[in-house]
């Protein structure tokens, strides 16, 4: 028997990493419920708390990543591949990113309206975040959860299907009636980031897949 296979029968896994990515979840949720407390704003003055609230979740998130790193590199045994943990923090983590660069830039561009269909696009990011907590809360028990888990990857895959086709006709739209070049380009900015924040939280059920692969 090899050694490494020993190792994993004697020394116990560290299970510190399951709240922490708990707790990175936790923070997307609050982002992505704040973003879609943000788009339903009718003033730029309603919108600078939440502004500021979304960045400091933002900051929480940074906090969460760094201590996982922290843990990463302190850890033996870890429950699953070093390279996953670290590729699902990062992940996890951008996610944050893009949420934060889009309020920052709704609050940066002082936009006169929100568009309705930023609206629609908070509505699907946070509809990610949801599967991406229910999948992270079930990696504790991945065994018995499989396939709970699979289904909330696919239910994932569904809503970024959704986000690019409603970015591909709102960017459509836009070029179409939008005749104020500056609100064309700020519009168009805000939906690429929209869009950009489904695309990463695929890539969340991306990780979490391949980490369910190498522990079946």
């Amino acid at each position: 028997m090899k050694i490494d296979s020993l190792l994993k029968i004697f020394v116990p896994k560290d299970d510190s990493f399951f709240p922490l990515f708990e707790d990175g979840a936790h923070v997307l949720i609050q982002s992505a419920d704040l973003l879609k407390q943000l788009m339903l704003t009718e003033t730029i003055d309603q919108r600078a708390p939440i502004i500021k609230k979304i960045k400091s979740m933002e900051h929480q998130g940074d906090e969460i990543t760094h201590k996982i790193y922290q843990q990463l590199n302190k850890s033996f045994i870890t429950p699953f591949d070093r390279e996953d943990i670290q590729e699902l923090a990062s992940s996890l983590d951008d996610v944050v990113d893009y949420i934060n660069g889009t309020a920052q830039r709704i609050g940066l561009y002082k936009l006169k309206v929100i568009h309705p269909d930023f609206i629609l696009f908070a509505e699907i990011i946070y509809d990610a975040a949801k599967e991406i907590e229910f999948s992270l809360h079930g990696l504790r028990h991945s065994g018995k959860n499989h396939a709970k888990i699979i289904q909330s990857c696919i239910n994932l895959n569904t809503l970024e299907n959704r986000a690019d086709d409603l970015y591909h006709d709102d960017i459509s739209q836009l070029f179409e009636n939008e005749k104020d070049t500056i609100e064309l380009i700020k519009t168009k900015e805000i939906f690429a980031t929209l869009e950009k924040s489904v695309d990463m939280a695929e890539d969340v059920s991306d990780v979490i897949k391949t980490i369910l692969i190498k522990l079946a």
